[in-house]
C-alpha cells in the first residue's frame, strides 16, 4: 500500500493535520491502533474529565447556593447514568470525526504501526477489515501524533484493581468512600476535584511543597485554600514510597513530612504523563530523541528524518491538545512548500478545578528565572461586582506587562470561568498589544471579563476601584497592600 502523506495516531493533533492535509489536495492516511478517532484527548483525557468536571461544578453550585437563602435537597447521585451521559458525548464526537474523515476521503486503517524504516510502516493487529494483517504501508512523509501514556513509577506498579490511572479513573469504577491521589498536579486535582463532588473522600498526597509545581503561587493560593475544605487531607513535601494490596484496601506508605501508613479503598497514581515514543521503529530511522524520550523537532516540526515529522505530546511540552492541533497544521503547511513555523508567543494552559486555574505567555517565576524586567499588575476579584454578585470573589486577574513599550508579555487567572477568559489575554500578547489597548477596549459591564481591563488599568495608574489593587512596577518585590 501506498500513499502520499500518512499520520501515525488519531488524536487532536493527527487528525487536524490528516484533514488539512486532504484540503490541500493530498492523499493521506490515518493510523492508529484506536477503533475511533479522537486521541487520547477524546476518548480518555479532556473531554470526558470535562464531562465530569461539569457535573461536579453543579453540585458545589447547589451546595453553595444555601448561601442565598436556597437551600436543595442531598443530590442522588445513578452512577450508571453518571457513566452512560459521559459515554454518549465521546460517541457523538467521535461519530463527527469519522464522518469528516469519510467527507475529505481520508482513509483510515485501525492497526498498530512500527516504522521498517524512513518511508515504509508495519501493520497489525487492530480491525483487519481496514487492511491486511502485515501488509506494509509506504509513503512520501509521516507525521508523527502518537500523544503519551501516563507515567506509573515501578515502586507503585501493583496488581490490584483497586489501583487506577487517569484512564480508568475516569472510566469510574465506582465512588470509594476514601480515596487517595499521588500527585497534586492538573490531572490530580480534576479528578480528586471530580470523586469529591460524588461523595469520596479525597487525599492528595504531592512531594513538592505546593499545589501545581510550576504554576503561578498568586494562582494557586485561592484554588488551595478552597480544595482544603473540599478534601479530607493535603500532604505536602510528601512521597509514596509502596502500595500493598489488601484486596478490600490499598495500604499507602508514605515518606517525608507526612511519614506513615494509610488505608484506602483506590488509589489514583496521576504524576504526569510521558512521551508515547518507544516501541514505534524509531530506531530504524534518523529520528533523535532527547533524554526524556521527546522527539527533536525545528520549529516546522521536522524531526532529524528528512520524511518525518512530529507534533502534539510526543514533540515535547507543554503536553495540550490545541497546542498540538496548532503544530499539526504547521507541519501540513511546510509539506504544501508554504513559509510556515510554529511561533506562538502564548500558548495557554487551563486547570479544569473550582475555581479554574489559566494562565499563557511569560509567567512571573520565568522572568526571574530569566532576569527580564517586567511589571505585574494584580486585579482581586473581590473589587468585581460580577464576582460578587455571583458569590465568586476568591478570584485574580494578573498581567505580566513591559515596563518600557507596556506590551501584554503574560497573563494569569484564578477563578470561575478563567478558562474562558484567558482567551482574550492570549489574542492580545499575539498582536503585541498594550495595557493601554487593553484598558481602552470597552469591556461589557458587569462581566469577569472586565478584571482583565481593570488590570490593564492598575498598570498604567489609572485604575479608580475603591478597593486598591497591587500594583509592582520595575521589580519583583512584594507589592503594596
Amino acid at each position: 500500500m501506498h500513499s502520499q502523506l500518512v499520520v501515525l495516531g488519531g488524536g487532536p493533533g493527527g487528525y487536524a493535520a490528516a484533514f488539512l492535509a486532504a484540503d490541500l489536495g493530498m492523499k493521506v492516511t490515518i493510523v492508529d491502533l484506536e477503533p475511533r478517532l479522537g486521541g487520547v484527548c477524546l476518548l480518555r483525557g479532556c473531554i470526558p474529565s470535562k464531562a465530569l468536571l461539569h457535573v461536579a461544578k453543579v453540585l458545589s453550585e447547589a451546595r453553595d447556593i444555601s448561601e442565598w437563602g436556597v437551600t436543595l435537597g442531598k443530590p442522588k447521585i445513578d452512577i450508571d447514568a453518571l457513566r452512560a451521559r459521559k459515554d454518549k458525548v465521546i460517541d457523538t464526537l467521535t461519530g463527527g470525526l469519522k464522518q469528516l474523515a469519510k467527507r475529505r476521503k481520508v482513509r483510515v486503517i485501525q492497526a498498530r504501526g512500527v516504522l521498517e524504516s524512513s518511508q515504509s510502516l508495519r501493520l497489525s493487529g487492530g480491525d483487519p477489515s481496514t487492511y491486511s494483517d502485515g501488509d506494509l504501508l509506504d509513503y512520501e512523509h509521516l507525521i508523527l501524533a502518537t500523544g503519551s501514556i501516563p507515567a506509573m513509577p515501578a515502586a507503585l506498579k501493583i496488581d490490584s484493581p483497586r489501583l487506577m490511572d487517569s484512564t480508568s479513573a475516569l472510566e469510574l469504577p465506582e465512588v470509594p468512600k476514601r480515596l487517595l491521589v499521588v500527585g497534586g498536579g492538573y490531572i490530580g486535582l480534576e479528578m480528586g476535584t471530580v470523586y469529591a463532588e460524588l461523595g469520596s473522600r479525597v487525599s492528595v498526597v504531592e512531594m513538592t511543597d505546593g499545589l501545581l509545581p510550576g504554576c503561578d503561587r498568586d494562582l494557586v493560593k485561592p484554588l488551595q485554600k478552597r480544595l482544603e475544605t473540599r478534601f479530607e487531607a493535603i500532604h505536602l513535601k510528601t512521597m509514596v514510597t509502596a502500595l500493598v494490596d489488601h484486596k478490600t484496601e490499598i495500604e499507602v506508605i508514605y515518606d517525608g513530612q507526612h511519614a506513615g501508613t494509610e488505608r484506602f479503598d483506590r488509589v489514583l497514581v496521576a504524576i504526569g504523563r510521558r512521551p508515547n515514543s518507544q516501541g514505534l521503529g524509531l530506531e530504524k530511522t534518523g529520528v533523535v530523541l532527547d533524554k526524556k524520550g521527546f522527539v527533536v523537532i525545528d520549529r516546522q516540526q521536522r524531526t532529524a528524518d528528512p520524511h518525518i515529522m512530529a507534533i502534539g505530546d510526543v514533540a515535547g511540552e507543554p503536553m495540550l491538545a490545541h497546542k498540538a492541533a496548532h503544530e499539526g497544521k504547521v507541519a501540513v503547511e511546510v509539506l504544501a512548500g508554504e513559509p510556515a513555523e510554529f511561533d506562538k508567543r502564548a500558548i495557554p494552559a487551563v486547570v479544569f478545578t473550582d475555581p479554574e486555574i489559566a494562565w499563557a505567555g511569560l509567567t512571573e517565576d520565568q522572568a526571574k528565572l530569566d532576569n527580564i524586567n517586567v511589571e505585574v499588575a494584580l486585579y482581586p476579584w473581590a473589587a468585581s461586582g460580577r464576582a460578587q454578585a455571583l458569590g465568586n470573589t476568591a478570584g485574580l486577574t494578573k498581567l505580566i506587562i513591559d515596563p518600557e513599550s507596556e506590551r501584554v508579555l503574560g497573563a494569569g487567572l484564578v477563578g470561575s470561568g478563567a478558562g474562558e477568559l484567558i482567551a482574550e489575554a492570549v489574542v492580545a500578547i499575539e498582536m503585541g498589544c498594550t495595557a493601554r489597548d487593553l484598558a481602552e477596549s470597552i469591556h461589557p459591564h458587569p462581566t469577569l471579563s472586565e478584571t482583565l481591563g481593570f488590570s490593564a488599568e492598575v498598570a498604567l495608574g489609572t485604575a479608580t476601584e475603591v478597593y486598591k489593587p497591587k500594583r509592582d512596577r520595575h521589580s519583583h518585590a512584594e507589592p503594596e497592600a
